[in-house]
């Protein structure tokens, strides 16, 4: 028998909810106080007014729905769901405001584009966006790298079920240090020290290339924590290519790789413990698919022969290749060249690369090398019980921080998302088609926005059907919180609506 939600139940989300929507509106402080700073009142003002917007209803929602009790499973997934959808619609506010949007479904389309780390964009005339604007276009995907439920757990929760409840739902399942808690603040330190490193190390070269220093630091902070956060957002219309610079490239190249590692993984290198670099399964897979990857798609190239020099088959070609493997969206070429210049089976391998993904526990999307590894695992295991004497009992492992025996419920999980994930490129595919795309291109589209890359081959545009903005936008918030959350909310209206 399904049970109707009670109003003790919907009490508990909106007060969580309203908690999540706090801490956004102060985030909102930092852009506002950049505007100031460099005299862009009218793009201060919009922060102002949107921290107003978000902090009153915040207050109001805490208020009407206080309650002292701790989420349950079923709460805390919904809480995770709808903060994503909620931090879009007040994300946007400020965008909106700036001017550079169509309309208001388009800057909602940017916000939820940077919540989920995955840098398709709408934004008209960037290369004259405000600081403040830009600034808030990478703070958000800096916030949703590391997790909108992770700043609440930092600051604002103290149930340690409940948090880790949360921490579950945002598509998080290994905790770092006993406390989930405590692992969420370790999260944010580690991306604050990469944030300083980075920023600096961005900054020099942008002086060397040119740039004047504010500039130079600005953007060195904009692309660092877009390419730690594995999302494709950029100070400029032209991404990386506007930087003409194969040390810039190189960097972040090296902060996108840094971004698709396991945070778990980072702990041990912090602790001395490198060796687990070597040894763990999701590394060891990540170094196999990129290679196959990498050899299909400059291969492909090579054939074309559009790249005739090394070099620029490496900034060309593996960079693409990287930042979609990584799911990064960073492009050293221009969206229309996937169409015009590349072969089929070039962007083939950069869809294989995107469909697949980084690390669990990281800032990156899509179907993830632990589950790809796990699956791995289980054909070998199968192949060897097919060979092996009947009576032989066939014993798998895979080391994952530590020698984990394989399990019939591990490789079924696996299995499972990476279909659920398969099923969302295929749709979001078929929606490209119904509008007049060409399957491949619709594919690779559909792809990027599902698996949060942001690599784009021209189709994603101001001018595109509202339904396809639409499409996407659902595909990046089920592909960013793995459906566990998605399917929470499905199963609360059906018991909303048939429920006792």
């Amino acid at each position: 028998m399904i049970l109707k939600p009670q109003l003790k139940e919907l009490k508990s989300i909106g007060y969580y909810l309203g908690k999540i929507m706090i801490g956004l509106s102060f985030t909102m402080l930092l852009p506002a106080a950049l505007g100031f700073l460099k005299r862009e009142i009218n793009p201060a003002l919009d922060f102002i007014i949107s921290f107003e917007i978000s902090l009153i209803l915040g207050l109001v929602l805490t208020r009407l729905c206080f309650t002292k009790k701790d989420l349950d499973w079923m709460q805390g997934m919904l809480v995770v769901s709808l903060s994503w959808l909620v931090a879009m619609v007040l994300g946007a506010i400020p965008l909106y405001l700036s001017g550079h949007w169509n309309s208001y479904l388009d800057a909602c389309f940017d916000a939820m584009s940077g919540f989920a780390t995955t840098g398709l964009v709408l934004v008209q005339n960037l290369d004259h966006l405000s600081f403040s604007h830009n600034l808030w276009r990478h703070l958000i995907m800096f916030i949703g790298g590391q997790g909108i439920v992770i700043v609440a757990i930092s600051f604002f929760v103290k149930g340690a079920s409940g948090a880790f409840k949360m921490y579950v739902g945002e598509a998080r399942d290994e905790r770092i240090l006993p406390n989930v808690i405590s692992t969420a603040r370790f999260i944010w330190l580690v991306s604050i020290v990469y944030l300083i490193l980075g920023t600096l190390a961005l900054g020099f070269t942008g002086i060397f290339n040119g740039m004047k220093p504010f500039n130079a630091f600005f953007h060195g902070a904009c692309i660092f924590m877009a390419a730690f956060d594995t999302g494709g957002f950029a100070p400029q219309s032209q991404n990386i290519l506007y930087y003409h610079s194969f040390p810039y490239e190189v960097i972040t190249a090296v902060i996108m790789i840094l971004g698709a590692i396991n945070f778990n993984l980072h702990y041990h290198i912090w602790t001395g413990q490198r060796k687990e670099i070597f040894k763990n399964i999701e590394t060891v897979t990540l170094f196999i698919t990129a290679l196959v990857t990498c050899f299909i798609t400059i291969s492909a190239l090579n054939q074309s022969e559009i790249y005739p020099q090394a070099m620029m088959l490496f900034r060309k070609g593996f960079y693409q290749l990287i930042s979609g493997h990584t799911g990064t969206g960073y492009q050293t070429i221009y969206p229309r060249q996937f169409m015009d210049d590349w072969n089929n089976l070039a962007v083939v391998g950069v869809i294989c690369a995107m469909a697949l993904g980084g690390a669990v526990c990281s800032t990156t999307g899509a179907i993830k090398m632990l589950r790809i590894g796990i699956i791995f695992k289980a054909l070998l295991q199968d192949i060897k019980r097919i060979i092996l004497p009947e009576r032989s009992m066939v014993i798998q492992k895979f080391h994952h921080l530590k020698n984990i025996f394989l399990q019939d419920t591990q490789v079924r999980s696996a299995l499972l998302i990476t279909l659920m994930y398969l099923l969302l490129y295929g749709i979001g595919a078929l929606v490209g088609m119904w509008f007049g795309h060409p399957f491949i291109y619709s594919l690779f589209e559909s792809t990027s926005a599902a698996a949060n890359v942001g690599l784009s081959c021209g189709i994603t545009n101001a001018a595109m059907p509202a339904a396809l903005k639409a499409t996407y936008i659902l595909q990046m918030w089920a592909g960013r919180l793995e459906f566990m959350s998605v399917f929470t909310i499905l199963g609360v209206l059906v018991a909303v609506i048939k429920g006792k």
